[in-house]
């Protein structure tokens, strides 16, 4: 089994989280400037034997997809472009941003740490990797 990668894509710069081998665990990577994330994922995704891709994907609440997919839908359509043969799976993002702050506050981050945006990007992709994680196990039980 291969490790699965996340991304919480933004305009300026993207949040990456990956699994360890076994996809038991969901850790923050990096952050990315948006304009080099299919550079990144062109050399990471075979080194690191990368066998599937989550990305957040913004709805509001009532499932309707958020203003935001203008920015991610062309992302998702080169991604699939580039790489045929890595699945793609979209997962709700909803109040990622929210819950990441929520956790560097509960994880004692100074309040000049929570102001850093590449580390909230980077809490958010963990955080939609391990809903992804979560969602696969669930379907498995049912």
């Amino acid at each position: 089994m291969g490790r699965a990668l996340a991304i919480d894509y933004g305009r300026k710069r993207c949040g990456v989280a990956v699994t360890d081998p076994m996809r038991i665990i969901a850790s923050p990577l990096l952050s990315v400037p948006s304009a080099g994330l299919e550079e990144f994922l062109r050399d990471y995704i075979p080194r690191e034997n990368v066998t599937d891709v989550v990305i957040g994907y913004p709805v509001t609440v009532n499932n309707m997809p958020s203003e935001s997919v203008k920015y991610i839908d062309p992302f998702i359509a080169r991604f699939r472009k580039i790489f045929p043969d890595i699945p793609l799976h979209l997962e709700d993002e909803r109040f990622t941003s929210r819950i990441a702050l929520q956790a560097m506050i509960d994880g004692g981050v100074p309040r000049t740490g929570r102001r850093d945006r590449a580390l909230a990007d980077r809490i958010s992709a963990s955080l939609i990797l391990q809903s992804w994680l979560k969602n696969i196990e669930n379907k498995k039980k049912n």
